[in-house]
Formats: structure tokens, sequence, C-alpha cells
């Protein structure tokens, strides 16, 4: 049965009772009084969640469509921008760009290393004529578990006038994330990684330089037209008619997170961090981010040369009613991540840890049976 399944992927995330419950309430039109209270309630605590005193719109579409709206709102018609890739979804921000045939500059790294800020810096000095428009990023790379350092490569932007836009959909209330402190342009999110909800909803912050950009914004839009969404918002409405229970629930995730603070929200993603860390390295499996670039989102490993991913995972579904997500993209052949992500009790992280062990066991792989959750217990215990 599906609601005995313990989801340990990078979304859709469990969903607390609390959050079902609110998203079952009796249907309310979306333009009444009732929905625009729950709405602004909704879009206030947003901000203390971006941290931000900026608007952020609340948009019913996937977190890919955020990232669309945020390139056809703020840039030109044929503008350059540079697409930094850390992962399979670094490549989706500069596949989106192509689509629209934008000019992109696309600078990769290793997939299981962060970005590095210097290479940024180089890109942008180059650019002497300041053809860059934007430059893209993940705040979290979720095919990867890696954490780019925002705060480093804001600040080698000195005096370019790109636009930062980032992809926090995976990261955000997981990973940290200050929009306003740290020079943040566009900032994109969704609802079901670590704000707890259904699949459904994206969140858009944006800084009054991207504003003042979206003024000079040549892209035909209709749906995805953000100016038009920030006048809607200005009286708690929306432009088209939203995913209303989607919006009920999502306000209750988010009034869950500002009860326990943002800052402990994160901690508590990466305290989890380190239990799986420690729990898959007592395995003998290899990691594939350092420790220094991984975020609290999930944990990539590489499984044993002679047990395919899919191994794993079936036997890990099968027989212990655990979903772990496979590696993506080029990784696919060859890692799994392992998500600590969202709504989650530490029994079910440990209950993920044996059903990892015993799939192993059942294929054949060599290790000392309890090790894993002896070194989770261990790091549970310094906690």
């Amino acid at each position: 049965m599906a609601e005995n399944k313990f989801l340990l992927i990078p979304g859709p995330t469990q969903i607390p009772n609390r959050v079902l419950t609110a998203g079952a309430q009796p249907m309310v039109s979306h333009r009444s009084g009732e929905f625009v209270a729950i709405f602004n309630e909704l879009r206030e605590n947003c901000k203390s969640i971006f941290k931000t005193k900026e608007e952020v719109l609340i948009m019913t579409c996937s977190g890919s469509g955020s990232m669309e709206a945020a390139l056809i709102n703020f840039l030109r018609r044929g503008d350059k921008v540079l697409a930094v890739s850390v992962g399979n979804f670094g490549d989706r921000w500069r596949d989106i760009a192509e689509a629209y045939g934008f000019q992109v500059d696309y600078l990769s790294f290793p997939w299981g290393q962060a970005a590095d800020p210097q290479a940024i810096a180089d890109k942008l000095a180059a650019d002497v004529n300041k053809e860059i428009k934007a430059i893209l990023v993940q705040h979290h790379e979720t095919s990867t578990g890696v954490y780019n350092p925002l705060p480093e490569i804001s600040r080698v932007r000195g005096d370019h006038p790109a636009l930062l836009m980032v992809d926090a959909i995976s990261g955000l209330a997981a990973c940290p994330l200050e929009m306003d402190a740290w020079g943040l342009d566009v900032v994109v999110a969704s609802s079901q990684k670590a704000l707890m909800t259904p699949p459904g909803l994206s969140l858009i912050g944006v800084s009054q330089k991207a504003w003042a950009a979206a003024e000079n914004s040549d892209i035909p839009k209709f749906y995805l037209d953000l100016k038009k969404a920030k006048k809607y918002a200005a009286d708690g409405q929306t432009p088209f008619t939203p995913a209303v229970s989607l919006v009920y629930a999502m306000n209750e995730a988010v009034k869950m997170i500002v009860e326990e603070g943002v800052d402990q929200t994160i901690a508590r993603h990466y305290r989890r961090r380190d239990v799986v860390r420690a729990a898959l390295q007592a395995m003998g499996l290899r990691l594939l981010a350092d420790e220094s670039c991984a975020g609290g989102v999930l944990t990539a490993f590489y499984t044993p040369e002679n047990i395919p991913p899919k191994a794993l995972t079936t036997a890990m579904n099968q027989s212990y009613q655990v979903a772990m997500a496979g590696g993506m993209g080029k990784l696919k052949p060859t890692t799994l991540r392992f998500a600590h992500l969202g709504y989650m009790r530490d029994l079910e992280l440990a209950a993920g840890i044996v059903a990892l062990e015993m799939a192993l066991l059942a294929n054949g792989y060599s290790l000392q049976p309890g090790a894993a959750i002896a070194a989770a217990e261990g790091v549970w215990g310094r906690q």
C-alpha cells in the first residue's frame, strides 16, 4: 500500500497529517475573502524561508515551470546567459535557455563537485562588453547532492550587472539560503521537497533589480507572466485559477517550518545527512560528494560494482516498502540517492538504512550486519 511506503526520494516527500488535513478542507472560491487571507499568510511566511523582504510569487506549475518563467520574464530575446552546471539539473537550465534561443555559455564541473566561483569570476572578467545578462546556477544539485557556494558566486560578480538566477527547488528549507543577504535576484522553488506539500506549486522570489529588468523583456508570455502575477498578488489573488487545496496545504506546511524556525529546520536536515553518510560509509560504500559540499537534501553513493542499482531499489521496494531514488543521467548505472528530506522521523531514516543493508546482503554483498545502524546511532548520540 502506498501509504505504508518509506519515501527516501528527493520528492515528492512524505506529507505530515497536519498538512494533509489542511489540504482536505472543503473547496472555496479562489476569489473569496477566505482564500485571500490564506494566500496572503502563505506569501508572507514564504518570505521568512527565502530570507527576503521582496515579493515571493506562488504559481500553479512545477519547479521546471518556474525555471522557465525566470528566463522569459527577466531577459530579452537572444540574450547571452552563463549556465553553470554541476549535474543533471544544471543542464536543465541550459536546455530551457537553448529552447528559447538564448546564447548559452555553458560552464560545467565534474558531477559530485561544487561550482568553482573563480571559474565564474574568470568568465565574467572576460565579458568586457557585459553581454552576459544572467548567471544560471543550482542552490542544491538534486542529481548529486552537492550544495553550491552561492555567497561566493554572488560575490565574484563584482560590478558585473548579470542577474543571478538560482534553482532552489530541492534545497529551499533544507540547505542555507539567504536571498537578500547574498544578493540573489531570482530564486525558484517548488512545493514537493522540504516544503512537505504535494507537487503542483512553485515559488519565485524576485529582487528589485530583476523587476527592473522585467520592464525591458520582449519575450512573449501569458500563463507564466510574472508581472501579471505580481499585480494580482497585491490583492491576494492569482491571475488564473490556482490549485486551491495545495495553497491550503502549503500554508500549513510553511507555518510548521516557521514555528520550528527556518535555521532549525535546515540544521535538522544536516543532522540527517551526517547520520546517512556515517551509515553508508560503515557499509563500505563510496559517497559521491565530499562532506565540504554535501547538502542536507540527499546523499548520493556508488553501488558495489557487481550489483546494479536497480537490483537494490527493487529489493528495498518489494521486500521492505522503502522507495530510494536511482541515479540520474550519466550516474544512473552506478549510483543511488538516499534522500533525507522533508517530513521524516528518525525511525524512517533507520528503516531506510536497515533496508539498504538487507538488500545488499540479499545481492551477495559482504558487510558486517548491524554496523551501519550502529554508526548511525553513534551520530544520533552526539546530536
